[in-house]
C-alpha cells in the first residue's frame, strides 16, 4: 500500500506545526534593510509518540515502510486539535462567495447573519478543488447577508471556484516524509517513543 492516511491507532503525545515562509533579505551599506518573497509556503508537522506495544508500532512502521521514503504522499490531522475554535455558525456548510479571488483574504457565504466569531485566527481551511491548507490570521464576524472575508495565510496559491466547498474541521494536510530512513528503536518490552517527520505537498 502507498499513499493512504497515517493511522490513528494511537494519538501522538504532542505534534508541532512549523510554517516556513521564504524571505530574501538584503541590508545595504545604509543598513537599510529590503525584503522580498516569493509568497511561498508550507507546511511541516512533528508527530512524537510516547513507547508503544509492539502491535501498535508495528502498524505505524509498516504505514511508514509502504510510503517508500519520500516518494508517496499520504494525508494526515493534527490529532486533538482538530476543531476549529470559530463557530462558523451556518444553516448549511459555508462556500466560496465569487470566483477569481486572489491574495490574502477570502469570501464566504452562507453564514448565519451578523453572526460574531464564525472564524477565528488560528483555524485551519482547506478548498475542495486543491489541496493546500491556510490558515485564518484574524477573527471574522458574518455581515447583514451572511457574508465574511476571511484574512489567511499564505496568499491563496489557486483561485477556487463560486460555490467550493471549504473543509474547516479535521482539516486534513497532504504530505510526505521529509527523509528516506524509517527507524524502529527497540526497547526491553516496549518499543521506544516514535518520531514521525512530515512536510506539506500540494
Amino acid at each position: 500500500m502507498s499513499g493512504g492516511t497515517l493511522p490513528t491507532v494511537r494519538g501522538p503525545a504532542s505534534a508541532t506545526l512549523s510554517s516556513v515562509q521564504p524571505t530574501r533579505i538584503s541590508v545595504s551599506h545604509s543598513l537599510k534593510r529590503q525584503t522580498r518573497t516569493q509568497n511561498a509556503q508550507r507546511w511541516s508537522i512533528s508527530f512524537v509518540y510516547s513507547p508503544m506495544q509492539r502491535n501498535f508500532f508495528m502498524q505505524f512502521y509498516a504505514f511508514l515502510l509502504s510510503q517508500r521514503g519520500q516518494a508517496d504522499t499520504f494525508t494526515c490531522t493534527l490529532a486533538g486539535n482538530n476543531a476549529p475554535q470559530g463557530s462558523w455558525a451556518s444553516a448549511s456548510a459555508p462556500v466560496v462567495n465569487g470566483a477569481a479571488q486572489t491574495g490574502r483574504s477570502i469570501s464566504l457565504r452562507g453564514f448565519y447573519v451578523l453572526h460574531p466569531g464564525v472564524v477565528k485566527a488560528g483555524d485551519l481551511l482547506a478548498f475542495a478543488g486543491h489541496t493546500k491548507v491556510y490558515m485564518a490570521v484574524a477573527d471574522t464576524n458574518s455581515d447583514g447577508s451572511g457574508y465574511a472575508t476571511v484574512s489567511i495565510e499564505p496568499a491563496l496559491m489557486a483561485s477556487p471556484a463560486d460555490g467550493e466547498a471549504v473543509t474547516y474541521s479535521n482539516v486534513p494536510f497532504h504530505v510526505a516524509l521529509v527523509s528516506d530512513s524509517s527507524d524502529m528503536a527497540l526497547a526491553s518490552g516496549m518499543l521506544a517513543p516514535l518520531t514521525i517527520n512530515v512536510v506539506e505537498n500540494y
